[in-house]
C-alpha cells in the first residue's frame, strides 16, 4: 500500500516589515495576526502539520516566543535566504509536499488551501498556486495566496536557484522559466484579483480589523463570506485602495512577512 504523502504547511513570518513593523503580531479581535493565519490554516483537511518558519535574528524572538506560548511548531532559519529556511524546515518536519503561506494573510481560507492541494495532486504537477506575483497574474483576492510544491521540486530550487529574488520569494525558480517544471495556476471565474485582503500597511490592517469585526471576531468565516460582505458594503475597499502590491523582483527588505 502506497504511503500517503505528508503535506506540511509552512507559514513564513518575521518582525522586520518596513511598511508595518511587527505586523505579524498585530492584534486582530484580541489575537495576534499570526494566530489567525495558523488557526485558519489548521482547518484545512489536506494538511497534516502547520509550521511557522521565522528567522534566527534576535528581533524575531517575539515570533518564536508567540509560537512557544501557543504550542505552534516553529523553525528558525535564514533571514534573507527564505528558500533555505523553507527547505530546512521541510526537511526537519519530513514534508513530502510543502504548502507556502505567508503570515500577512489572516483571511487565508482552509477550503481554498484544500482546493489548491487537491488540484496539485489531481493534475500531478510539481507546483500549483492560486496566484503568481505581478505581472504574472491572479484571479483570487490578494491575501488568499496558496503555493504548493513537491519536496523534490523544492530541493531542486534550493540547489539551483541563484537570483536574489528566487531565494527571497522561495518558489519563483519553479515557475518563472516555462517548461522547467510542471506548473498549474488555479484560477477563479469571475476574476477577483483586484481585491486586497492582505496586511502590509496600517490601512490594510484597518481593513482586516473592520472585516473581522463584521463577523463578531469569529474565525470560521470563508472568503466567500467576505466577498458577500464587500458586495453589501463596497465602500470597504476604499480603506486600503491606495496601497500598491509588491512585484516578483521586490526584495524581502521592502516589507513583506517573510
Amino acid at each position: 500500500m502506497q504511503k500517503q504523502p505528508r503535506t506540511v504547511a509552512i507559514i513564513q513570518a518575521r518582525m522586520s516589515s518596513t511598511r508595518l513593523p511587527g505586523k505579524v503580531l498585530k492584534e486582530i479581535a484580541g489575537q495576534p495576526m499570526l494566530a489567525w493565519v495558523v488557526e485558519r490554516t489548521r482547518r484545512a483537511h489536506t494538511v497534516q502539520e502547520v509550521v511557522v518558519a521565522t528567522t534566527v535574528e534576535p528581533g524575531d524572538d517575539p515570533v518564536a516566543d508567540a509560537c512557544a506560548s501557543r504550542g505552534y511548531p516553529c523553525y528558525r532559519g535564514s533571514l534573507a535566504d527564505v528558500l533555505d529556511r523553507y527547505y530546512q524546515a521541510a526537511r526537519h518536519y519530513q514534508a513530502d509536499v510543502i504548502v507556502r503561506i505567508t503570515a500577512d494573510c489572516p483571511l487565508i481560507d482552509p477550503l481554498e488551501i484544500d482546493h489548491v492541494i487537491n488540484e496539485f495532486f489531481a493534475q500531478e504537477v510539481d507546483f500549483a498556486a492560486n496566484r503568481l506575483p505581478p505581472p504574472l497574474g491572479r484571479t483570487y483576492p490578494i491575501g488568499l495566496d496558496v503555493e504548493v510544491c513537491s519536496f523534490t521540486a523544492l530541493e531542486k530550487a534550493w540547489l539551483d536557484a541563484a537570483q536574489g529574488y528566487e531565494r527571497e520569494h522561495v518558489m519563483p525558480y519553479l515557475y518563472h522559466v516555462p517548461g522547467r517544471f510542471k506548473v498549474l495556476r488555479v484560477d477563479h471565474v469571475p476574476d477577483y484579483g483586484h481585491l486586497r485582503w492582505t496586511v502590509d500597511t496600517p490601512a490594510d490592517l484597518e481593513l482586516i480589523q473592520t472585516i473581522v469585526n463584521r463577523f463578531g471576531g469569529r474565525q470560521d468565516f470563508s472568503w466567500l463570506d467576505v466577498l458577500a460582505l464587500f458586495e453589501q458594503e463596497p465602500e470597504l475597499a476604499n480603506i486600503n485602495a491606495g496601497v500598491t502590491q509588491k512585484t516578483l523582483t521586490d526584495t524581502e527588505n521592502q516589507g513583506n512577512a517573510s
